[in-house]
């Protein structure tokens, strides 16, 4: 079984593609800044200075970055993170460790949960468009 890889540098060490729209840029960069998923409307609020004054530019721009592989929106908490895999596009399922106290989200990519959720699938003869798996508990900080 593959290993999980946890732990992730925050800082996000891969650069933005060069191919973002100004709009696309800022708020990629607004969520590598955080080690906490923000919602659409606090990635406004931090962005109002910078010329961005509605919701629709925000969601515009997200829809793009998910697109992208470069954003991931967390449903459950209805809010987004950047991926902190450089080659995320790549990703069939995207898993999430979600700390119910501090609220820190560690994106969590392992091959041996990929294939499970494939082999489940198939089995089933369903075809999943994507998959997003959402842990919630405590972290290590927190426990």
């Amino acid at each position: 079984m593959a290993k999980a890889e946890m732990g992730h540098d925050h800082a996000h060490s891969y650069e933005a593609p060069t191919k973002l729209t100004r709009n696309q840029s800022m708020v990629f960069s607004a969520l590598r800044e955080q080690e906490k998923p923000l919602t659409a409307y606090a990635i406004l609020d931090r962005l109002r200075g910078d010329g961005l004054r509605a919701p629709l530019q925000i969601y515009r721009a997200l829809d793009k970055l998910m697109e992208k592989g470069l954003v991931h929106r967390l449903e459950s908490l209805n809010a987004f993170v950047a991926c902190q895999h450089e080659a995320c596009s790549g990703h069939s399922t995207v898993a999430f460790a979600i700390c119910e106290n501090c609220g820190l989200v560690d994106e969590i990519e392992d091959e041996a949960v990929n294939r499970e959720i494939e082999r489940v699938s198939r089995e089933r003869g369903f075809l999943p468009t994507r998959a997003t798996v959402e842990l919630k508990g405590l972290c290590a900080e927190c426990r």
